[in-house]
């Protein structure tokens, strides 16, 4: 019984997907199709088209994975301990220090080396 609901529920989810794509068309060829009106109205007119592929797209499978995905990304992003100010300059000079003296490096054993091969070929 229950492979019989998800079976029926893949097919209506391919439909969902028909719409979705049927609605971001009609948003893009309205958009090209109107260019003579004002940009607001075809602004107001993608937006509109796009939320309504969006709410479509969120009733299939994929689209609640998707918004539980979203759900719970929030909820890592609240729990993420971000870096202070003293801590966040303090490893930006740290990092800025570093560059410089690799590139201080990487300047001196270029020197070298050109010095050397101008030493070799003449």
């Amino acid at each position: 019984m229950k492979h019989n609901a998800e079976v029926q529920e893949s097919r209506r989810d391919g439909l969902k997907w028909a719409v979705v794509v049927t609605l971001v068309v009609l948003a893009v060829v309205g958009n090209t199709y109107f260019a003579d009106q004002a940009l607001l109205y075809r602004v107001l007119g993608v937006v509109v088209l796009c939320a309504g592929a969006a709410a479509v797209a969120l009733t299939t499978a994929r689209g609640r994975d998707l918004a539980e995905l979203a759900k719970n990304a929030k909820k890592e992003i609240q729990r993420v301990v971000w870096p202070t100010r003293p801590e966040t300059v303090q490893t930006t000079v740290i990092v800025l220090v570093a560059v410089l003296v690799v590139g201080l490096m990487l300047w001196l054993i270029d020197t070298l080396l050109s010095w050397a091969m101008s030493g070799v070929i003449g």
